[in-house]
């Protein structure tokens, strides 16, 4: 059954006030076409989980959507830190749960197994451990050790950019792989936006790519484009230039607002967003082919 939808209807439909959601992605693929359709819908009371934030969730923040953010690592990739959720944080406006990047990815794998909590080794969380209340100590029952532990984190929407989905769900990925399986299988609903929409004969010819079935996929969407300013491995590259701009807009709360009416309020989608880029951009952007070798599954 065919699960493919626009995007403004997958988040109309699947996001709600109040909803934790996890937008995942590492290093490329991160969902900002979702992340900006949601500050366009208006929704608010959201609890936004994910390792290594990005300036998609600064500009959520920014946008009012948040009251929380869950996390490990928090900062602008390569430039600093997050200005606005640093701020809000320090103002006592936004309240945040900070993790070891390893106890996010077990939160989430604890989730995706439908356990309560997993355990973990205690390497390099001692002050986060202090910190932070959700941390526990379990004792192993073979060998008496004492172990750190993590609840299950299980987010109401997992949102997963990908390269490439059938219109049943089936979605593909290739490059960096993140926690998009753990963050997907954990969630209750999942939003897929895709470069390409596919043909299954496509997705069951190369079928080691599939990272998530259709069977927990709750909509599909064609949003080509949708990670920038972030990228997408074989589509396009990232946009350092933008990372750099927004370090230095995101300094002013005004200049911030006036981003997000210009780029996010003032346009109706992302295939809008993309065109107000510019053909010099999109050059700047664009991806030299280096294909694979073909892979021989064989024929029974």
């Amino acid at each position: 059954m065919s699960k493919l939808t626009s995007l403004s209807e997958a988040i109309r439909e699947h996001v709600h006030d109040g909803d934790l959601i996890y937008a995942a992605g590492f290093t490329h693929l991160i969902p900002f076409a979702a992340g900006h359709e949601i500050i366009r819908q208006g929704r608010r009371r959201l609890t936004l989980a994910r390792a290594t934030p990005d300036i998609l969730y600064d500009q959520m923040v920014a946008a009012g959507c948040a009251e929380k953010i869950i996390f490990s690592y928090s900062g602008n990739p390569g430039v600093g830190s997050l200005r606005v959720v640093r701020a809000e944080m320090e103002a006592g406006r936004l309240a945040y749960e900070e993790y070891s990047h390893f106890a996010m990815i077990t939160r989430l794998t604890a989730g995706a197994a439908g356990l309560p909590f997993l355990p973990m080794q205690p390497v390099g969380t001692d002050d986060l451990a202090r910190a932070n209340p959700q941390y526990r100590t379990v004792t192993d029952p073979y060998s008496g050790r004492l172990l750190n532990a993590v609840p299950a984190l299980t987010p109401d929407v997992a949102i997963v950019h990908a390269q490439r989905a059938d219109a049943d769900g089936n979605t593909q990925i290739w490059g960096i792989v993140g926690e998009q399986k753990e963050a997907a299988f954990a969630a209750r609903r999942v939003i897929v936006t895709a470069e390409e929409i596919v043909d299954e004969r496509v997705i069951r010819s190369d079928p080691n790519r599939t990272i998530l079935p259709a069977m927990i996929v709750s909509a599909v969407c064609h949003v080509p484009y949708a990670a920038h300013p972030s990228y997408t491995q074989g589509y396009y590259d990232r946009d350092n230039a933008f990372y750099l701009e927004w370090d230095k807009l995101s300094a002013k709360p005004e200049s911030v607002r006036a981003w997000l009416n210009e780029w996010v309020f003032g346009l109706a989608d992302r295939a809008a967003y993309w065109s107000k880029l510019g053909p010099e951009a999109r050059a700047r952007l664009a991806v030299t082919p280096r294909w694979s070798q073909p892979v021989n599954y064989g024929e029974f």
